[in-house]
């Protein structure tokens, strides 16, 4: 390998390891953590059911906006409690299937219609928020700044490391986690396992009381 080419290694390694961990390089948190994710659903209520729903199914897929903004009412096995996301950044048609809270499924039926929609061959393949991606993007940091949630989680992509980061903390298996997220590499999901968990936490206090 020559000089030159592992500079150039080293300069990838760097930026995925900036781009993909919990951490930006001046310390900075990138998730959203427990409490922040709590706060930021609650909000939601205020801006109406449909902006609501749209934030739920954010934190509770994973999925990255324009996946949720894909999607239809053919898309949601409501029986199941299932949801099919195409996977928007992997080479090839990859559709992964994520449950929902069953609260969330009943919600999503009622507001949209989902059952009726799905016996007509047009309406279940129109799309439940028909808005631009910039629209859902702002949405979600007004949301953030109504539950005080700042710095780099206040985005949509600290809901989906939240999302990453709280399966693991529930005890969600690594592999499980993954396909949820679509990722193409066990090593990028793992890097979620870094952040603290409960277990530490219960570990630390024995210390904390010696």
């Amino acid at each position: 390998m020559s000089n030159n080419d592992a500079r150039e290694g080293a300069q990838r390694a760097a930026f995925y390891g900036q781009a993909c961990g919990l951490y930006s390089r001046d310390g900075r948190r990138k998730y959203l953590n427990l409490g922040e994710r709590r706060r930021l659903l609650a909000a939601g209520a205020a801006h109406g059911p449909s902006k609501a729903l749209f934030a739920e199914t954010m934190a509770w897929t994973g999925a990255r906006v324009s996946e949720v903004l894909a999607l239809t009412p053919a898309a949601f096995q409501i029986e199941q409690g299932v949801v099919a996301i195409v996977t928007l950044k992997r080479r090839g048609f990859v559709v992964r299937e994520i449950p929902l809270p069953p609260e969330l499924m009943r919600r999503l039926d009622a507001h949209f219609g989902l059952s009726m929609r799905q016996r007509d061959a047009e309406l279940a393949t129109q799309r439940l928020w028909p808005w631009h991606r910039v629209t859902a993007w702002r949405f979600l940091k007004t949301l953030a700044q109504d539950a005080a949630v700042t710095g780099a989680p206040a985005c949509p992509r600290g809901l989906r490391h939240g999302f990453g980061v709280g399966a693991l903390q529930a005890g969600v298996p690594l592999n499980l986690v993954q396909r949820w997220l679509g990722h193409a590499r066990m090593s990028t999901t793992a890097i979620y396992g870094d952040a603290c968990g409960r277990e530490e936490r219960v570990i630390a206090s024995r210390f904390w009381g010696m």
